[in-house]
């Protein structure tokens, strides 16, 4: 099988530390051209990375070469930049959130669709293998029946001129709690009801919480924050036990996660037992290239329908962040939407 060529389609952060690095090491993928709005940017990314080819958006979108490409401008241009990349016949990985509005994620789906090709939403962190683990222990019925989902990320302050401040806390972080409880409870929930902190005499929120409903009462509890104690966690309470995580959603490659599992052997106190299972080390960015690229030829079929996934997830965030702008915050039912 011949490798993925990708474009780069945004200097950012994230495609310097994790996103780039993971391509390069991919057997099924290959770093073809880096783009940036800034030559210079563009030139100085290409020299790190060893990349041959570099220039504008519009010159990846227009090089024959390459295969895929990976979106990491802000948000706001995530649909226009897909759109054009999947026009030209090109498959996108784009990061999350993919959009702000339900509206921009089905015109970015529809557009893959109409132009055979496959768009992605970047959260890495579903394919880390501790989350197989929870579902297993979960499958075999290690906390009985599943009641709900607790996840929280947060962390300190960010610089006050971070693009984060443009776009919201919730779209960056809110997301990954958001999009876990969806993938652990394996349902689409029924309400969403977001309470959101802002910045002063602005729209962008710093922090909040959510409350989503689920099936058969099962609730899931949303935290995220910036400025805070860095956490990024999640537990599942069930009937007979607690499954929980400590570093759910941003892990490095060489760090070795743990899932723990709490249950009872008599029904007292002093009954509670313990067990802990730790996971290998893995670059869950790699994981996702790989699968990513298997997915589209075909050599292996992915965990989930990218689209479908993508789609689902703009569903709630899109409720939430409705939610959360009402002045008196409402819950957001879905059901009633569709009426």
């Amino acid at each position: 099988m011949e490798p993925l060529r990708f474009g780069i389609i945004g200097c950012s952060r994230i495609a310097k530390r994790s996103v780039i690095p993971a391509i390069q090491k991919s057997e099924f993928a290959e770093l073809e051209i880096i783009g940036s709005r800034s030559t210079d940017k563009a030139k100085e990314f290409a020299s790190e990375f060893n990349c041959d080819k570099f220039g504008s958006y519009e010159d990846v979108i227009s090089d024959d070469s390459v295969d895929a490409v990976y979106i990491s401008t802000p948000i706001d241009t995530h649909a226009k930049w897909s759109n054009k990349a999947t026009v030209a016949g090109k498959h996108v990985y784009v990061e999350k959130s993919s959009t702000y509005d339900l509206k921009s994620a089905i015109e970015m789906v529809e557009s893959a669709k109409e132009n055979n090709v496959r768009l992605m939403e970047g959260f890495m962190f579903r394919f880390h293998p501790q989350h197989q683990k929870v579902k297993e222990l979960i499958k075999e019925g290690k906390i009985g029946e599943v009641k709900s989902f607790n996840g929280i990320f947060g962390f300190p302050a960010f610089p006050e001129e971070d693009i984060r401040y443009v776009s919201g806390f919730l779209e960056d972080s809110g997301c990954y709690p958001i999009c876990a409880s969806r993938m652990i409870f394996d349902e689409e929930p029924l309400g969403v009801f977001c309470s959101q902190k802002k910045i002063p005499e602005s729209s962008v929120d710093v922090g909040g919480s959510a409350i989503l409903v689920y099936e058969n009462g099962k609730t899931a509890t949303i935290t995220y924050s910036n400025g805070s104690y860095y956490q990024a966690k999640y537990e599942v309470w069930g009937t007979d036990g607690v499954i929980s995580l400590d570093r759910a959603y941003s892990v490095p490659p060489d760090f070795t996660t743990k899932v723990t599992l709490q249950y009872n052997t008599e029904n007292n106190w002093n009954g509670r037992k313990n067990e802990i299972f730790e996971i290998e080390p893995k670059d869950h960015f790699l994981e996702m290239i790989d699968a990513f690229c298997m997915e589209i030829t075909g050599t292996k079929k992915a965990p989930f329908d990218f689209e479908q996934e993508l789609l689902n997830q703009a569903r709630v965030m899109f409720a939430a962040s409705h939610s959360g702008n009402q002045t008196l915050s409402k819950a957001f039912w879905f059901e009633e939407v569709s009426e």
